[in-house]
């Protein structure tokens, strides 16, 4: 038996009217965290800016010549640095490529910007992510 063209066109566009809707992709956690990171930056939040870092005392951080060691001092020169919200102007990252090492480790290379009453001053990062139990968080910071 022959079935008209038409029929199986209606039949096929009312199960689709009716099937379930497919789930968006979950948002890529690493990304979040790099999200969050620039809305507490531009609240003038360093404390939440930097939940984003493993609180852990192998935390590195690279700029230039230094190397600083340690959660809790590279929030410490976060908050020195940036002790103002005039300093800490608007920030924006831009250009990420997120690529996963493994389940537990993700490099992430990227733009930093910060827009503030008399300069834009700007450069390159490079953060490696690992998988916590509280989450991803950033162990290592190389920013230029």
């Amino acid at each position: 038996m022959k079935v008209p063209l038409l029929l199986v066109s209606i039949s096929l566009g009312t199960l689709l009217a009716f099937a379930p809707p497919v789930p968006a992709a979950s948002p890529d956690p690493i990304r979040a965290v790099l999200d969050d990171q620039v809305a507490a930056w531009n609240r003038g939040d360093i404390d939440s800016f930097m939940a984003g870092y493993a609180r852990s005392k192998e935390t590195t951080f690279v700029s230039g010549d230094t190397i600083t060691h340690g959660w809790q001092t590279v929030r410490d020169r976060y908050a020195s640095k940036y002790n103002s919200r005039a300093k800490m102007g608007t920030l924006t990252f831009s250009g990420l490529t997120i690529t996963r090492l493994s389940a537990y480790a993700a490099l992430v290379l990227g733009s930093w910007s910060l827009e503030r009453e008399g300069d834009r001053p700007h450069g390159k990062f490079t953060l490696l992510f690992r998988k916590l139990p509280e989450g991803w968080r950033i162990v290592l910071d190389h920013t230029s």
